[in-house]
C-alpha cells in the first residue's frame, strides 16, 4: 500500500506540475493576476507530492520490502540502516525521484521566498520550473518507476552495490543533485527573462543566490566523490578525467564563469546576453551529464541505468530543453541591450578574462569527453581520451586564470590602474620567487609542474591575502580602524577571499598529489618492515574479520618514523557476502602536510601479502582548500544584500524612491 501511494503522488505531481507549467504562462502573458497567482500555490503541492512519494520509497528501503523490485534489486537485510537509507537514491530509480525532489524544493523556496520578485516575472520562473519538472516525471512514470512491484517477493534483496556502502557515496549523491538541479533556476530565471525581454541589476541579484547555493554544493559533491575516489578504490589518486567525474566537473566551470558574470550585470548594467547564454549553458551541462550517468553510454562505478531506452527519452528531453532554450536565445537576445562600458584593463575586463579562460576549459573537458563517444556512434571505432589529453589542454588554460585572480580584484570598476596594481602585489612577486626556489629545491629532479603548480598556488594566496588586507587598511590605519572595518567588511567580500584562498590551497594540494608522491609495492609478511620515505612499516599480522554483510582480511601495520611509533594502520580487503564482490579499504594517517596511505592486496599463497605503501605530500591541502570553497561560498550567500533580493514593494511604490542596488562584493 505504501508503495502504491508513492507512485500515485508521483501521478499527482505529473499533473500538478502540468498546471503550474501553464496556467501562470499564460496569465503573465495575459496580464491576468489571477493565474499567475497558481504558480506559488502549485509549486508548494508539487514538493508536497514528490516529498510523499519519496518519503513511500525511503519507507520501503527501510523495512526492506522486497515486494518492490527497486528494493529487492538494490538493498538487503544485512546492510546498515545508514546504507538501507542511501540505497533509497543509489540507484537509477531512485537517484531520480531525488532529481525530481531537489528541483520541486528549489521551486518551492522561490514560491514561498520570492515576494520582492514581479508577478509576471515569478509566474514565469516557476512555470519553466515545472516544465523541466514534467520531462522529468514523465520520464520515471514511463521509464523508471520505483515502485514497481515483484511477484513472488524474494526472501532477501540483491544488496547495495558494495562500491557505494561508503559514508562518502550515501552523502556524495544529494550534493551533487542539489549542485547539478539548482541550476535550474538560473536556467529558469534566464528563459524568464528572455520572454519578457529584460535583463537588470535587480535579475542579477535574484539569480546569485540560487547559483551561490548550487555552485557551493556542487562543489562539495565534487569534492566528496574525489575523496571517496581516493580512499576507497585503493589506486591512491583522487581524479582520473573519467567521463562521469567530467560530467559534473562541465557545469562546475561553466557556473563559476556565470557566478562572476552576474556580478557585471548587477554593477555595470553590461554581458547581459552572455549572463543569459552562461545560465542556459550551465544547466544544459548538468542535463547532459544526467544523460551520460542514465544512457548505458559509460561503463563506470558512478553510472547507474544501461537500457537504451531511458537513454532515448533523456536525449529526446535534451534536445526539447537545451535546443528550445537556444532557439529562444537565438531569438530574444538581440533585444537586450547592454548598459555600461568599461575598459579593457578594469575589474570588469578581469571579470571577462575569467568568463573566456573557464568557458573555454570547460569547451576542452566536453571535447574530451564526448568526442569518443560520438566517433564510437558514428562507426568510426574506439579511441581512448584520457589524462594526457586534459593535462596537456586544461591544465594551460589554469596558468592565466590564477595569474589573473591574483591581478583582478586590485583593479577598480569601470577603468583600473594595471600598474599601481602590479606595484601592490610587489610582495605577491617576492613570495611566488621564494616559494619557487624552495619547491624547486625539495623536488629536484622530480616534476617541474609541481614545482609550477606550487608557485602558482603561493602568487594567488599571497595576492588574496594582500587584496584583503587593503580592503581593511592594514598597514595604513589603526588596529582599531582595522578591526571596525573587517566588521563592517560586507559578507560577500568575505566570501570571495575565502573562496579565492581555497582555491589557491587546492591548486597547492593537487600539485602535490599528483606529481610528488613516493610509491613502494611489495610482498610482505608478518613481522616484516618495509620502508617509505622516512617512515617504517611494520606488518604485524593478517586477521580476518566479520562486517555486517561482509567478511574481510584486516591487516595491522605498525608505523614509526626515525624509531618513534606514531600509528597504527589497519587496511582492509573486504568480500561482500551477498554479491561476491571484493573492495579495498585504504587505511589512511593524515598530518598536515602529507597522506600515508597503506593498501592490503591478495596473498600469495605462502603467508605473504601484496602490500602497496604511499607518501602523498600535500593531499590534506586539497580537502580543505575544497571545503574553504564551500565556507567562502555560503559566506557569500549569507550576505544580506543577497538574501533580501530586489527592494521590496513596500519600498517601490510611486510616492517612495527606489533604493539604488549595492554591489555585492
Amino acid at each position: 500500500m505504501i508503495a502504491e501511494i508513492g507512485h500515485f503522488s508521483l501521478i499527482l505531481a505529473l499533473v500538478v506540475a502540468l498546471v503550474q507549467a501553464i496556467v501562470p504562462l499564460v496569465g503573465a502573458h495575459r496580464g491576468d493576476g489571477a493565474w499567475m497567482a497558481t504558480a506559488a500555490p502549485t509549486a508548494l503541492v508539487q514538493l508536497l507530492l514528490i516529498a510523499t512519494s519519496f518519503g513511500c520509497l525511503m519507507y520501503a528501503f527501510v523495512t526492506s520490502d522486497f515486494t518492490v523490485m527497486n528494493v529487492a534489486q538494490n538493498s538487503n537485510t544485512l546492510q546498515p540502516m545508514l546504507y538501507k537509507v542511501s540505497s533509497t537514491w543509489g540507484n537509477h530509480e531512485g537517484s531520480m525521484v531525488l532529481w525530481v525532489l531537489i528541483l520541486a524544493v528549489f521551486g518551492a523556496m522561490v514560491a514561498a521566498f520570492g515576494g520582492n520578485l514581479p508577478p509576471s516575472l515569478k509566474a514565469r520562473v516557476l512555470s519553466v520550473q515545472a516544465m523541466i519538472g514534467v520531462g522529468f516525471l514523465l520520464f520515471i512514470l514511463l521509464t523508471s518507476n520505483p515502485f514497481e512491484r515483484v511477484v513472488p517477493p524474494p526472501l532477501d534483496g540483491r544488496d547495495l552495490n558494495p562500491l557505494l556502502q561508503d559514508p562518502g557515496l550515501a552523502f556524495h549523491p544529494p550534493m551533487l543533485y542539489i549542485g547539478y538541479v539548482g541550476f535550474s533556476m538560473a536556467f529558469s530565471f534566464a528563459i524568464a527573462a528572455l520572454i519578457e525581454g529584460k535583463v537588470d541589476a535587480a535579475w542579477a541579484r535574484w539569480v546569485r543566490p540560487w547559483t551561490l547555493v548550487a555552485w557551493s554544493f556542487l562543489t562539495a559533491g565534487i569534492s566528496l566523490g574525489a575523496w571517496w575516489a581516493y580512499y576507497e578504490l585503493g589506486w591512491g589518486g583522487w581524479w582520473y578525467w573519467d567521463p562521469v567525474e567530467n560530467a559534473s566537473f562541465m557545469p562546475w566551470l561553466v557556473g563559476t564563469a556565470l557566478l562572476h558574470s552576474s556580478i557585471i550585470v548587477e554593477k555595470r548594467d553590461a554581458l547581459k546576453t552572455w549572463t543569459i547564454l552562461l545560465a542556459i549553458l550551465t544547466f544544459s551541462l548538468s542535463l547532459i551529464g544526467t544523460f551520460l550517468v542514465r544512457s548505458g553510454v559509460l561503463t563506470s562505478v558512478h553510472a547507474f541505468a544501461t537500457d537504451p531506452e531511458r537513454g532515448v527519452f533523456i536525449l529526446l528531453l535534451l534536445v526539447i530543453a537545451i535546443g528550445g532554450s537556444l532557439a529562444l536565445y537565438a531569438w530574444r537576445a538581440p533585444i537586450l541591450k547592454g548598459g555600461g562600458l568599461f575598459a579593457p584593463i578594469s575589474r570588469e575586463g578581469a571579470l571577462v578574462l575569467n568568463n573566456l579562460l573557464l568557458t573555454t576549459a570547460a569547451a576542452t573537458v566536453f571535447i574530451g569527453t564526448l568526442y569518443p563517444l560520438f566517433l564510437e556512434a558514428v562507426g568510426g571505432g574506439k579511441v581512448s581520451v584520457g589524462p594526457p589529453f586534459f593535462n596537456a589542454t586544461f591544465v594551460p588554460l589554469m596558468i592565466p586564470l590564477i595569474i589573473a585572480l591574483g591581478v583582478g580584484p586590485m583593479l577598480g570598476w569601470k577603468r583600473g590602474d594595471l600598474k599601481g596594481a602590479l606595484s601592490r602585489l610587489k610582495f605577491a612577486f617576492i613570495a611566488t620567487i621564494v616559494i619557487t626556489f624552495i619547491a624547486a629545491y625539495i623536488s629536484w629532479g622530480r616534476s617541474v609542474f609541481g614545482v609550477l603548480g606550487l608557485s602558482l598556488a603561493g602568487w594567488l594566496a599571497t595576492a588574496v591575502i594582500l587584496e584583503f588586507a587593503s580592503r581593511i587598511g592594514l598597514g595604513r590605519a589603526g588596529s582599531g580602524d582595522v578591526l571596525r572595518r573587517m566588521a563592517g567588511l560586507p559578507r560577500g567580500a568575505w566570501g570571495m577571499t575565502l573562496a579565492h584562498l581555497g582555491f589557491a590551497i587546492t591548486v597547492a594540494g593537487a600539485s602535490g598529489a599528483s606529481l610528488w608522491q613516493d610509491e613502494v609495492i611489495q610482498l610482505l609478511r608478518p613481522g616484516e618492515t618495509l620502508s617509505v620515505v622516512d617512515y617504517d612499516f611494520t606488518l604485524r599480522s593478517v586477521d580476518s574479520v566479520k562486517g555486517p554483510n561482509y567478511t574481510a582480511q584486516r591487516a595491522t601495520f605498525t608505523v614509526r618514523q626515525n624509531g618513534e611509533v606514531i600509528t597504527t594502520l589497519a587496511p582492509e580487503r573486504r568480500r561482500y557476502i551477498v554479491q561476491g564482490t571484493e573492495t579495498t579499504e585504504a587505511a589512511l594517517y593524515t598530518q598536515w602536510y602529507a597522506d600515508i596511505y597503506v593498501v592490503i592486496g591478495q596473498s600469495d599463497g605462502n603467508g605473504a601479502w601484496t602490500v602497496r605503501l604511499y607518501f602523498k605530500p600535500l593531499v590534506p591541502w586539497l580537502w580543505a582548500g575544497s571545503l574553504l570553497m564551500v565556507f567562502g561560498g555560503f559566506v557569500s550567500l549569507s550576505d544580506r544584500r543577497l538574501r533580501i533580493g530586489a527592494p521590496s514593494k513596500r519600498l517601490a511604490a510611486p510616492e517612495a524612491k527606489a533604493p539604488t542596488a549595492q554591489p555585492a562584493e
